[in-house]
C-alpha cells in the first residue's frame, strides 16, 4: 500500500519504528501531488520545498530520539489560516500577494509538534460558500466525481485528504464548512466547540462563528489532530479557558446505554431519499451496538438559515472593512483616497464576497440594526436553548449532514439562495458553539459519498468521537477510495 493513502496513526507506527522515514512519506505524498492535482486542483498553494526541508528536520530529530506527535506527517492547511513566510490568500484576488509576517496560533502548535506543510489549500473566497466555486482562483472537483463540486468553504481541504493529496488537513467551519465538505468528500471533518481551538491567525469572515477543526481520513486521525490543535491561547479573548482531555482516550469505549437523539426537524421535504436511507440505516447500526434512538425536537431549526445570514454576513461586512489596498494586499489606483477604496475593493472581491458585504452592512444599518441583527441575536439563543433542554435527555443528536450528495458545478450558482440552504443542517451547531462531527455513512447509487453528523453538548468532543469511532469500526465506508 502506498503510504500517501496511510493515516496520521499509521505512518506514526511505521516512522517510530523506523520502518520508514519522513522522507519516504512527503516522496509519496509530492508523486501523489504531481498524479492527481490536475484533475482534482485542491491547492491554492504546493510547498514542496519547504515540506521536504521540514521532513529532512523530522529525520535528524528522530534519529536523535527526539518523537513528537506529528513528526513528518504532512498536513493540508486551508488557506485562511496564517503561515509565516508562505501566502495566505483565502483564494481571493485582493490577498493574492500576502505573506504573513507570523504564524497562526494552530500552525505553530503543529510546527512544535513536528508536522510537515503539504501546501494551502483552495475555498471559497474568505470561506463564504458551500461549494468552493467562489474561489478567487479555481473551482476544486470532488474526487468521486470530477465534475461535482467538493462542498465548501474548506472544499480544498476535504478534497486533499480524500484524494490522499496529504495525510490530513485544517479547514474552518463559519455553518459548516469542515463538516459539509468531508460529507460530500466521504471523509471525517469535524467543527469543535466554539472556544477549544484559538482562532488567533485565521483570517476572521464571521468571529463569532468561526472556529477551526481537523479533516482526516479515520476517527482516530480526528482525536490526534484535535489533542494538537486544541487549548486557551491569551491571543484569542474567545478561547476558552477549559482543560483539554486526550481525546484519543475516547477512542475504543463501548457506546452501549448511549441516548442518540433523533431530530424530526432535520428529517425533512427536501432531504435526498438516498441520503435520508443511508443515515436511518447508521442509526440502526447505533443501536444494534446497544445505543438507544430517542425522538427529540429542535423546534427552531427552520429558523436558523435565516439567522445565520443575518449575523454572519454583518460579522462579515464588519470584519472585511479593513481591505481597504492602503496596508497590504492587492491595490487598485484611483484619483483620491475614496476612490482608491472603492476601486481596490471592487476588483479585488467576488460577487458572492459583495453580496454578503452588502447584506451585511443593510441589516446593521441605522434604522434596521433592531428588526435583523438584534432579532437575529434573540433567535440565536432560542436556537441554543433548543440544544440544551435536548442535551437533557440524550448524549448525542444524529442528523444528515448536508440534505443531498455532491451536486454537478454550476447546477446552483445562479441561485444563491439554493446554495444556501446546502447547510441548512450544519448551521444550527455553530449558532449553538455545540461541536458536531461528519462521519462517511454510506453511498446514493450514482457512488457519491453520504456523511452522518453527530452533535455533542460543549466542550463534550469525548462523547462524539467515543460514537463516531464504535460506528466506524462496524462499517467499511471510510476505508474505500475514489478511483484516480
Amino acid at each position: 500500500m502506498e503510504l500517501h493513502s496511510l493515516g496520521i496513526a499509521e505512518l506514526r507506527r511505521m516512522l517510530d519504528k523506523g520502518e520508514i522515514t519522513a522522507k519516504d512519506v512527503v516522496s509519496s505524498v509530492c508523486s501523489r501531488i504531481d498524479a492527481v492535482e490536475e484533475k482534482i486542483k485542491a491547492y491554492v498553494t504546493i510547498t514542496r520545498e519547504e515540506a521536504f526541508a521540514m521532513a529532512e528536520e523530522a529525520d535528524r530529530e528522530r534519529a536523535g530520539g527526539v518523537k513528537k506527535a506529528l513528526s513528518g506527517i504532512p498536513l493540508a492547511i486551508k488557506d485562511n489560516m496564517c503561515t509565516r513566510g508562505v501566502p495566505t490568500t483565502c483564494s481571493s484576488k485582493i490577498l493574492k500577494n500576502f505573506v504573513p509576517p507570523y504564524e497562526s496560533t494552530v500552525t505553530a502548535k503543529l510546527k512544535e509538534r513536528g508536522y510537515v506543510l503539504s501546501g494551502k489549500t483552495n475555498l471559497d473566497e474568505f470561506a463564504m460558500g458551500s461549494s468552493t466555486e467562489n474561489s478567487g482562483f479555481h473551482t476544486t472537483n470532488n474526487p468521486w466525481d470530477t465534475e461535482r463540486i467538493p462542498g465548501g468553504s474548506s472544499g480544498g481541504s476535504a478534497a486533499a485528504v480524500a484524494a490522499d493529496e496529504c495525510i490530513a488537513a485544517l479547514g474552518s467551519d463559519t455553518g459548516g464548512s469542515i463538516r459539509q465538505p468531508a460529507a460530500l468528500c466521504g471523509v471525517v471533518g469535524m467543527k469543535p466547540t466554539y472556544g477549544r481551538v484559538s482562532r488567533y491567525g485565521l483570517v476572521a469572515f464571521a468571529s463569532s462563528l468561526d472556529q477551526i477543526g481537523p479533516i482526516t481520513k479515520n476517527v482516530t486521525d480526528c482525536a490526534i489532530l484535535l489533542n494538537a490543535i486544541s487549548g486557551r491561547d491569551l491571543r484569542d479573548c474567545t478561547s476558552a479557558p477549559v482543560e483539554v482531555p486526550d481525546f484519543t482516550a475516547a477512542i475504543g469505549k463501548e457506546i452501549k446505554g448511549m441516548k442518540i437523539g433523533v431530530p424530526k426537524e432535520y428529517f425533512i421535504e427536501g432531504l435526498d431519499p438516498a441520503v435520508e436511507r443511508a443515515v436511518r440505516e447508521a442509526i440502526g447500526k447505533l443501536e444494534s451496538l446497544g445505543a438507544t434512538a430517542v425522538d427529540v425536537s429542535l423546534p427552531h431549526t427552520g429558523y436558523a438559515v435565516a439567522t445565520y445570514y443575518v449575523l454572519a454576513t454583518s460579522e462579515a461586512s464588519s470584519n472585511l472593512a479593513r481591505y481597504d489596498g492602503v496596508k497590504y494586499g492587492f491595490r487598485a489606483e484611483g484619483k483620491d483616497l475614496v476612490d482608491t477604496y472603492m476601486k481596490t475593493r471592487a476588483a479585488g472581491f467576488g460577487p458572492e464576497v459583495k453580496r454578503r458585504i452588502m447584506l451585511g452592512t443593510y441589516a446593521l444599518s441605522s434604522g434596521y440594526y433592531d428588526a435583523y441583527y438584534k432579532k437575529a441575536q434573540q433567535v440565536r439563543t432560542l436556537i441554543k436553548d433548543d440544544f440544551e433542554k435536548a442535551f437533557r435527555e440524550v448524549d448525542v443528536i444524529v442528523t444528515p449532514t448536508s440534505p443531498t450528495a455532491a451536486f454537478r458545478r454550476g447546477e446552483k450558482t445562479d441561485d444563491p439562495l439554493q446554495m444556501y440552504l446546502a447547510d441548512i443542517f450544519t448551521i444550527s451547531v455553530n449558532l449553538a458553539g455545540v461541536p458536531g462531527i461528519s462521519v462517511p455513512c454510506g453511498f446514493t447509487a450514482e457512488g457519491l459519498p453520504v456523511g452522518l453528523q453527530l452533535i455533542g453538548r460543549h466542550f463534550d468532543e469525548e462523547t462524539l468521537l467515543t460514537a463516531a469511532f464504535a460506528y466506524e469500526q462496524s462499517t467499511d465506508w471510510h476505508a474505500r477510495k475514489p478511483a484516480l
